[in-house]
C-alpha cells in the first residue's frame, strides 16, 4: 500500500486543498489517477498485485471475469492496464449526449458475460453503479469491482461485490451543507471530467 501511496504522490496524482468532487461532495483531497496513468511502468506497479489477487480468485474459482469494462473518462486507463495483465479484452462506457452511461463504438457485452469494472477512483460508487446498470441493461453479470483507490468515506455502504482497490485511502468527504473549509470561507476547485 505504502508503494501506491508512494505512485501517486510522486507523480501529482495526489491533490491537496479544497476540492469539490464529481458527487457533488467536498474533500481536502483529491486523486488525479491520470496523473499515474499516464506513465505505463507506474500504472503497472499500481495494478499487479490487484492483477495478482484476481488470478487467484479466478484460479480457485471466487471469480469469473471474461471481460473488463472501464466507465469514461477515468477508468479507459485503468481497465486497460488491468486486462492487459489478466490477458482480457478491455472496452468502455461513456455517457451519451443525455449524459446516460451506455455501451458507443461498436462495443457489446454478451447475455451472461462475467464483466470486471474498473475505475480510478471510487468515493461514493455512482461511476461504477452507472457502468453497471448500461452493462447490465445488455445482459451482462456484473462479477467484481477494481480501482487504484478507494477513498469512500469510513461509514459507506459495503461494495456489495468483490472489490479490490490497489490503495485505501483516508480523505475528508463532505455533504456540501457540512464542508468544513467552506465554513472558512476556502473557495472549493472542480478538478474532475464529470459535469454535476
Amino acid at each position: 500500500m505504502e508503494r501506491i501511496i508512494e505512485l501517486l504522490r510522486s507523480t501529482g496524482a495526489m491533490l491537496e486543498g479544497h476540492f469539490l468532487l464529481s458527487s457533488g461532495r467536498h474533500s481536502d483531497k483529491y486523486f488525479q489517477c491520470a496523473k499515474l496513468l499516464q506513465y505505463p511502468d507506474k500504472a503497472e506497479a499500481a495494478f499487479a498485485e490487484v492483477a495478482r489477487r484476481i488470478r487467484e480468485d479466478i484460479k480457485t474459482g471466487k471469480l469469473k471475469v471474461d471481460i473488463v469494462v472501464g466507465p469514461a473518462m477515468g477508468g479507459i486507463i485503468a481497465a486497460w492496464e488491468l486486462a492487459r495483465q489478466l490477458g482480457l479484452p478491455a472496452i468502455f462506457t461513456e455517457r451519451d449526449e443525455s449524459g446516460i452511461m451506455v455501451l458507443r463504438r461498436g462495443f457489446e457485452v454478451r447475455q451472461g458475460q462475467n464483466v470486471l469494472i474498473v475505475e480510478d477512483v471510487v468515493t461514493t460508487g455512482k461511476s461504477y453503479l452507472e457502468c453497471a446498470k448500461a452493462l447490465e441493461a445488455s445482459g451482462a453479470k456484473i462479477t467484481a469491482l477494481a480501482c487504484v483507490a478507494d477513498r469512500r468515506a469510513e461509514n459507506a455502504a459495503d461494495i456489495p461485490m468483490p472489490f479490490y482497490p490497489a490503495v485505501k485511502l483516508t480523505a475528508a468527504n463532505w455533504d456540501a451543507a457540512e464542508c468544513e473549509l467552506c465554513k472558512k470561507g476556502i473557495p472549493a476547485v472542480k478538478p474532475g471530467s464529470r459535469k454535476q
